[in-house]
């Protein structure tokens, strides 16, 4: 079993880069295999409502950064954490427009269990909370959660360090991730199989 994580921070080694290490190592207590994909400092194109992603079945129609990368290993992965800075009560911007293509273009993560943790110095966590958690909720993924809203505080990693509270909310979320990806499997490995998904149906309130 394999979770992705994703850096949502244009700072490889900051404070979510902290927070997605701490919860690394306790998934790989837990037995599970663990990827952190940074998405890095470069621009990222925001999603254009194109729909070739719908027609050629090949991913994102724009190829130059991480978009149909993690939609390839949505399929080859067992879960998800996404880790993301504040940014006026919000996840980083460049975070949003990826996950937007990816989650339109692909279904690789549907069934697959998904969890958000944010970093901020003070305020705003529980809106990008809730805005992370709204692609889990739309895709069919159970979302894990912690004891606590899943948020660490500081200003540099040193000072995340020191938010007690906040590491031990990410070490128990990702104990609950893997609880909940050793019950899948064993579900699976008694016949209980993901339940068949219905054809959408998209009802128009003005026409």
């Amino acid at each position: 079993m394999k979770v992705l994580l994703i850096n949502g921070s244009p700072h490889k080694n900051g404070c979510t880069d902290f927070a997605l290490c701490e919860a690394e190592k306790e998934l790989n207590k837990a037995d599970i295999e663990t990827e952190i994909l940074h998405i890095g400092n470069k621009p990222v194109r925001g999603c254009i409502a194109c729909n070739k992603c719908k027609t050629s079945h090949k991913g994102c129609a724009f190829d130059d950064d991480l978009a149909n990368v993690i939609i390839e290993k949505s399929y080859q992965c067992d879960g998800l954490i996404i880790g993301s800075p504040v940014y006026f009560s919000s996840a980083n911007g460049s975070l949003i427009s990826l996950l937007d293509r990816v989650f339109c273009a692909g279904n690789g993560f549907a069934f697959k269990p998904g969890a958000c943790i944010v970093s901020a110095r003070r305020a705003g966590t529980t809106s990008t909370i809730d805005q992370l958690n709204k692609y889990f909720s739309i895709s069919n993924m159970p979302i894990v959660s912690s004891q606590y809203w899943v948020m660490v505080h500081g200003n540099s990693p040193e000072e995340v360090k020191q938010d007690l509270e906040g590491i031990q909310t990410v070490r128990v979320l990702a104990r609950n991730m893997a609880w909940l990806l050793k019950c899948i499997r064993s579900g699976k490995e008694n016949g209980i199989n993901i339940p068949q998904p219905e054809v959408k149906v998209r009802t128009n309130f003005i026409r």
